[in-house]
């Protein structure tokens, strides 16, 4: 989207760097402790060893493809990018309201959430969000540093 009018950044959190950093430095301890205490690799052990440093590659996938929300707002679209294969845009003709909210209390939890009301959310941690109501579709809460300033933005820009 060129010429974006508004652009934010909105990295993971706290709590989700820290659960990563702690998961792969356990798998890298247990399999520096296996390589250490084994005294000759058998079969059964590189193959769990392969097996743990794959799933440590795949949560370093994850981890990068999820580490952070993009929001741009121009003209005419707001669009919401999160990670490589969650994009959301709207025209913001069809945006009916634009509201600061919590996305804790309504989707107890971090990345792609559904809550109970059918609404989808994008989060990347538990402080403040913005809750758009499009002319048709769910309800859309993302993650933003600035709620205010993204909902005056669209205020501002989508026709009267």
């Amino acid at each position: 989207m060129d010429n974006a009018e508004y652009n934010e950044w909105v990295p993971a959190g706290a709590l989700v760097k820290g659960l990563f950093a702690m998961i792969s430095l356990l798998i890298v301890l247990v399999t520096f402790v296996v390589l250490l205490f084994s005294e000759e690799p058998f079969a059964e052990e590189i193959i769990g060893l392969g097996f743990s440093w794959g799933i440590l590659a795949f949560l370093l996938f994850v981890f990068w493809n999820f580490r952070g929300l993009r929001i741009r707002i121009n003209s005419a679209i707001l669009s919401v990018d999160y990670g490589l294969f969650n994009k959301k845009s709207f025209l913001l003709k069809e945006i009916i309201s634009c509201k600061k909210t919590k996305a804790f209390g309504r989707y107890y939890g971090i990345g792609v959430r559904y809550g109970i009301d059918g609404s989808i959310a994008y989060t990347t941690s538990f402080a403040n969000a913005v809750e758009i109501a499009p002319t048709q579709g769910r309800v859309f809460v993302f993650s933003s540093k600035n709620a205010d300033k993204v909902c005056e933005t669209i205020n501002q820009r989508k026709p009267t």
